[in-house]
């Protein structure tokens, strides 16, 4: 296994094994745990940093690590492939509870944060924490439940079958009495003896969801959870990721659809080149662009406008006689606020 690991650790892109289920990274932690530290990740590196701020980081202490709270802490993430650098001092907190967004366009550097956080990739430099345990550590890895983008389950085995076998992945104790609660929390009870063959892309991804959600890991990473469903379908994945969140579970997602991250994440953080250059919760990154004032002689926009402002603008208009129907506070989307920060370029 850790061969294997160490070569996916060469790889950007990790190939998704299609001859078998997608496997969570709780099973791997088990037989990490069976070979002691010598698992990839486990390695005796400086564990140093904090929470950054936006713009400039600097490391800090490893104590000052250890006293963040959150269930994922990374500080000064670097990571080099050669000449390129896929990492450039990222720093992020995932707080109990919480669900933050990752976003930005191809090669960003998304996909190898997560691969530091499963223990895949170790570091070039900084360090990360999961659960309070080193990345990439057995206990890191056991409270780690992953799902990725393009994940198969067998065709021929039913929801309870592909369960089933993830609980033997895993080292799971949970039995079926742990199968049936996931089943039916992600809306498949009904569901349980259906063949994966048989089922919707949305069923295949709520299946994905329970699997990744056995043995109670604190911390959910999920690639493009919602990318190839209907509007249905990212309903019902958006009111099972808030149950989720109800359990004090963590999840940390990337996606490509900034529509579902502004509706379902509590904050957001936009990669380019390797670097975080926004974050926030979706209403901090709506900036205000103006207000807008339908009268009686047509639109009129106020540009650089406040909310504070209206009153005063409507009173202005009523003033000079003019009869005023609607008024609007323009504010940029969080669509406007990644494309700013991240150009045209596409994903």
């Amino acid at each position: 296994m850790v061969r294997e690991a160490r070569r996916l650790a060469d790889r950007r892109e990790p190939a998704v094994d299609i001859r078998r289920p997608a496997r969570g990274v709780a099973a791997d932690a088990r037989a990490a745990a069976a070979e002691g530290d010598r698992a990839v990740g486990a390695g005796p590196a400086a564990l140093a940093g904090r929470r950054g701020a936006r713009g400039p980081r600097r490391a800090a202490s490893p104590a000052s690590l250890d006293a963040v709270a959150g269930v994922f802490v990374g500080d000064g993430l670097r990571k080099r492939y050669g000449r390129s650098e896929a990492l450039r001092g990222v720093s992020l907190e995932v707080a109990d509870g919480e669900i933050v967004g990752l976003l930005g366009p191809n090669g960003a550097g998304k996909s190898t944060l997560a691969k530091i956080a499963c223990g895949l990739v170790r570091p070039s430099a900084g360090a990360a924490r999961v659960a309070g345990h080193r990345a990439g550590s057995p206990p890191a890895r056991a409270a780690i439940g992953y799902l990725a983008e393009l994940f198969r389950f067998p065709g021929w085995a039913s929801a309870e079958e592909v369960m089933s076998l993830h609980q033997r992945l895993g080292g799971s104790t949970g039995g079926a009495a742990e199968r049936a609660e996931l089943l039916d929390l992600v809306g498949l009870a009904d569901a349980a003896r259906t063949r994966v063959a048989a089922m919707s892309k949305g069923m295949q991804q709520r299946l994905g969801i329970a699997q990744a959600l056995i043995g109670s890991p604190r911390l959910l990473l999920l690639d493009e959870p919602t990318s190839a469903l209907d509007p249905a379908g990212r309903r019902v994945v958006r009111r099972l990721l808030g149950e989720v969140r109800s359990r004090g579970v963590s999840v940390l997602l990337s996606s490509h659809l900034l529509g579902e991250v502004e509706l379902v994440c509590d904050r957001v953080a936009i990669l380019v080149d390797g670097e975080i250059v926004e974050r926030g919760s979706p209403a901090e990154l709506h900036t205000p662009r103006g207000i807008e004032v339908e009268t009686g002689s047509g639109r009129r926009t106020y540009d650089g406008a406040v909310r504070e402002d209206a009153p005063r603008i409507v009173a202005e208009l009523v003033a000079a006689g003019e009869s005023v129907y609607e008024v609007r506070v323009l504010a940029s989307t969080l669509e406007d606020a990644y494309l700013e920060a991240v150009g045209e370029r596409p994903s």
